[in-house]
Order: C-alpha cells, then structure tokens, then sequence
C-alpha cells in the first residue's frame, strides 16, 4: 500500500523539523515537502499532490485562514488539519478555519515541554487523524476502512416524557453544531448538556459563537449550575461533566478524574451520568467523530429505557464514534445531520405532549427516516 503523502505548512523552522521527523517515523505516511508560508504552500500543492496538509494557523505572508480559502477553492476535497496555538486567539483562529472547511485541527506542543513530549503528543494527537481523514478522502481508496456491521435500529417505544437531551461529539463537531442548535426552537421545554472534544478554551469560545447564531442560549458548562429547560451547556475541556441530583433540581457536576477514551471530558462520562439521574426520561445523541467515545454511554442510556439516535455517515465528516453506537445495536434511528434538529424536537415535543395519555398504554414512536431500514 503507497505511503500517505504529507505537505506540511508552518513558518517555525522548529515545528517543521518535529512534524517532519516524527510523521516520517510512521512507516504509513511520507512527509514529500514543507513551505514555510501559505503562498508557498499553495504553490507546493500543486507540485508535490499531498494526500493531507497539515496547516499553520499563524503565518508571514499568507496566514493558514488565508491559504485555507484558497485550498477551498482549489482542493475543495483534499483533507486540511490545523495545527494551532493553545490561545485564545488560536482559538478563535481554530473555529474559523473549521468554518471555513478545515478537516480537523491539532493544538501545538507546549513550548515549555520537552523534544519527547512533543513527538509523543503528534503521535496520539496527529497521526491518527491523517490515517482517518485520509481514508475518507477519493484519492486514496485503498486506505478506506472496512463497513461496520449491519444491524437495524432498536426501534423501540418512547414511553416518557423525555427530560433532557445529551450529546457527544467530535471530529466535524463544531460545525455539526453550528448547523444543530441554530434549529433548536426557542420553546424547547428541557435542558441540552453537550461534550465536544476540545481543550480548554475552545470550549468556551465555541459556547459563545454557538449561543450568537441560536435562539436558546449556549454556555460552557460551570460546578453546581441548575439545569433549566431550553438551555445548553457544553462541557470545558480538560473536565468531566456530569449531572446530579440536588435535593428537587438537577445540576451540572465538574471533575478531573482520569481521561476515558483518551478524553476529557468524555462523552461516555456524560452519558452514564445522564441515564443514572433521568433514566428512561433521556435522549442521547451521538455526531459525527473519531473513535468510540459514546458507545458505553449510549449502552447506559438504553438499559435505562431511553433513548439514542446517530448522525448519519454520509454527512459525518468521520463515522467513528456514531458508526460503533449504530454497530453496536444502541441507536434507535439514523439521521442525516441536516434533519437532527427537527428530530429531536419532535421526539421531545410529542414524547411530552402524551404525558396525559401515558394511562392509556404503550405508544409506539414512528420512525419515518428513510435512513432507519438500513
């Protein structure tokens, strides 16, 4: 199998050389050039016909935002990561190139760490997201992974009134979200609590430009916060939310216990917290995202009695983590992400408007996605 060929663009000398060296170790990838500033890198592009960029977000001559429209326009389909500083500003700049198309993003090692530090946290951040990324992409057919296993969606029943909504998310997230709450209607009558992976920071950058484009509002999670209908919380980086009970209301829980998943916060955490307080009251939702983060959650919430639905893989920038829920028998529908938002409007507006005929008997859910008899 060829080697994935790498064009990297950054203008530190520093981080040129680490990348160059450390990706060059992996026996599937294969660094073919470096530019030291977006001009020169578009024009490497067209010489050198990278299977991935890796892309500085700050630059002399033509910034990474600068040079990823380009792309855009040029490459629409050739995989772009961001490799940008753990700052506000890098932050910022993040959320814009996602935005703008960008693929994926990794935060630079700390300058402050060692020359090993560094290359380990490539390994674990990097590398993994070229091999994925780089699957999807029509150039590389061969790298594609095998399909999960086929099974259908439980389809079961939505008995109760349905109390609060979890989702879990990563790679695509950010702009899977931005398409998602802006939908959610103002009147939506229970709290939504949220992971997407991040660090620090992003987090709370992401709450703040997500809440500016919907009705409900949209905050980065804090200790003991009362969670109240119609509005979102999304958990900080580098802590686990979850939620508890107080006495009659139920608030949202911080801690820094050990990463699951390679994650914190994970959404298994979340998950498992969600479906101990609410039981068969909860709705998981799990987008698009790399690895298996939600799998074991989504576990907890159906042997609770509620319920999970996953984004769809054709509009899933990766189908790790909604693939194995799917795989793994815990979804009870499929979804492309443009019709995510009304779904879980309706599953919860109609779930709640039955609260008086609960008496009555059972009252199956219909199912009416196209996606669900796959």
């Amino acid at each position: 199998m060829p080697r994935l060929r790498i064009l990297i663009i950054d203008d530190s000398v520093v981080i040129r050389k680490v990348l160059s060296e450390t990706l060059s170790s992996d026996p599937q990838l294969e660094v073919v050039s470096t530019a030291c500033d977006g001009r020169v890198g578009l024009a490497k592009i067209a010489q050198v016909h990278p299977d991935l960029v890796t892309l500085d977000v700050e630059m002399p001559v033509m910034d990474g935002l600068e040079t990823l429209a380009e792309v855009r326009k040029l490459y629409p389909r050739l995989p772009v990561i961001m490799f940008s500083t753990l700052t506000e500003r890098g932050a910022t700049a993040t959320l814009d190139a996602l935005s703008l198309g960008a693929s994926d993003y990794v935060t630079k090692p700390s300058n402050t760490g060692s020359m090993s530090a560094a290359t380990e946290r490539i390994k674990a951040d990097l590398i993994p997201k070229i091999k994925v990324l780089c699957a999807r992409s029509p150039s590389n057919p061969a790298t594609i992974a095998p399909a999960l296993p086929a099974h259908r969606p439980r389809a079961a029943a939505i008995l109760r009134p349905i109390e609060i909504v979890a989702i879990g998310t990563s790679t695509g997230g950010p702009n899977a979200l931005a398409e998602l709450f802006p939908r959610i209607p103002k009147d939506f009558p229970v709290p939504i609590v949220a992971v997407q992976h991040m660090p620090p920071l992003f987090t709370k950058m992401l709450a703040e430009r997500l809440a500016s484009r919907s009705s409900i509002p949209i905050e980065e999670g804090v200790a003991d916060a009362a969670l109240a209908p119609g509005h979102a919380w999304i958990a900080p980086g580098n802590f686990h939310m979850t939620v508890k009970r107080t006495g009659l209301s139920r608030r949202l829980s911080l801690n820094q216990d050990p990463p699951e998943n390679s994650c914190r916060a994970a959404v298994d955490v979340l998950f498992r917290s969600v479906a101990s307080v609410y039981g068969a009251s909860a709705l998981g939702i799990v987008m698009t995202g790399m690895g298996s983060d939600g799998v074991l959650g989504s576990q907890k919430i159906c042997e609770a009695g509620g319920h999970v639905i996953v984004q769809d893989e054709a509009s899933s920038v990766v189908w790790g983590m909604p693939g194995l829920v799917y795989a793994a028998g815990h979804a009870d529908a499929v979804f492309p992400l443009t019709q995510l938002a009304g779904e879980i409007t309706r599953r919860v507006m109609e779930s709640r408007s039955r609260r008086s005929s609960d008496s009555a008997g059972p009252h199956p859910f219909s199912n009416k996605s196209s996606a669900e008899s796959r």
